[in-house]
């Protein structure tokens, strides 16, 4: 069985042969711990693959991503790194006073000049399952442009700009994701960062006003191209996991380890593909070989029954030791046991 084959009876509960696997890096690893994550690849080879393809530059473009100082994006938001590996964070956000909104342009210059002209050749040529990470994540980019603290007021008080800069990113993100859903990838991914520690950083009811509408044009697009929708978000989002259920989204990257895994397990298990993870926040970086298998078979104890709906997903950070990592992929390749087992 090929990976792309694997991954799609994953997502369709149709008993792969075994686990899916993917691996995230942040930038540090191939900026300094390459010959490592050669040897994480080597040992334990994705089921996935990027596609062949490049967006324009963005006019604004300033610096270098993940370097020391300051990168300015495509939409001019300004990323202060405080290290080297890291993306970064916006400090001076652009739209700190709401006057500037009128000179706001969308980067359409990304767009324009994308070339997507090898990506069907190249989805015909690979066995692995082609998955495009978008851009697409409208909540962490008004939080960009405007500064968490003015947009959560923003909302609070229904101010009249703040849907007006959601409309202006909600139709650059309808516009780049028109570019996908004609070519031959397999899935496409979107993301935002919904949740805190302990909760959701805004309302359910608000969430379901605002922004559900939006992933709901999203999901329809994707779905009406026949490719499979994945979705990406930090943080303890368990009060819409069933909305992201209803919207059909087939795979959810989640922190797991944030919520209640066996609960999750007994609600949702079936209904949706848990694409990853394991703690990043403390097991991964902090955790014995030991925590690490822990880990992982808590969640193959609440989430896999061997039919799929899982997939083998962790994210290596700068900090975290290789055989941690490694330790992911060996336990996810271990015969499925029960609760009795351990």
């Amino acid at each position: 069985m090929n990976g792309r084959e694997r991954v799609r009876r994953a997502l369709t509960f149709q008993s792969p042969d075994r686990v899916p696997r993917e691996l995230w890096t942040l930038p540090g690893i191939r900026m300094f711990r390459q010959k490592e994550l050669e040897t994480v690849i080597h040992r334990f080879p994705p089921d996935f693959i990027e596609p062949d393809f490049s967006y324009g530059i963005g006019n604004k473009v300033r610096g270098t991503r993940a370097m020391v100082g300051r990168y300015v994006d495509e939409w001019g938001c300004p990323f202060e790194v405080g290290e080297p590996g890291v993306i970064g964070e916006v400090k001076e956000p652009p739209l700190a006073n709401w006057k500037m909104i009128n000179h706001l342009q969308p980067p359409m210059e990304v767009l324009k000049n994308a070339d997507l002209s090898r990506v069907n050749r190249f989805c015909a040529e690979t066995e692995k399952f082609v998955k495009v990470q978008t851009t697409i994540r409208p909540f962490e980019r008004l939080q960009f442009l405007r500064g968490t603290e003015n947009l959560m007021m923003d909302l609070a008080w229904g101010v009249r700009e703040v849907f007006q800069l959601l409309e202006m990113v909600h139709e650059f993100y309808l516009q780049e994701l028109s570019l996908w859903i004609e070519t031959d990838v397999d899935g496409i991914l979107m993301m935002d960062d919904w949740g805190s520690q302990k909760n959701l950083l805004i309302s359910p009811h608000m969430w379901r006003e605002i922004f559900r509408p939006l992933y709901a044009e999203y999901c329809q697009l994707i779905q009406g191209s026949k490719k499979f929708v994945f979705f990406h978000s930090d943080g303890n989002i368990m009060k819409i996991l069933p909305d992201l259920i209803e919207l059909d989204v087939d795979a959810l990257n989640a922190q797991l380890f944030c919520m209640n895994i066996e609960e999750i397990g007994r609600l949702y298990k079936g209904k949706i593909t848990f694409w990853g993870e394991i703690d990043r926040q403390w097991i991964l970086p902090f955790g014995t070989v030991e925590d690490v298998q822990e880990a992982v078979w808590r969640v193959r104890l609440a989430l896999d029954d061997g039919l799929g709906g899982v997939i083998a997903q962790c994210e290596w950070g700068n900090d975290v030791p290789d055989e941690n990592i490694d330790a992911v992929f060996k336990t996810w390749e271990e015969p499925k046991k029960t609760s009795e087992c351990l």
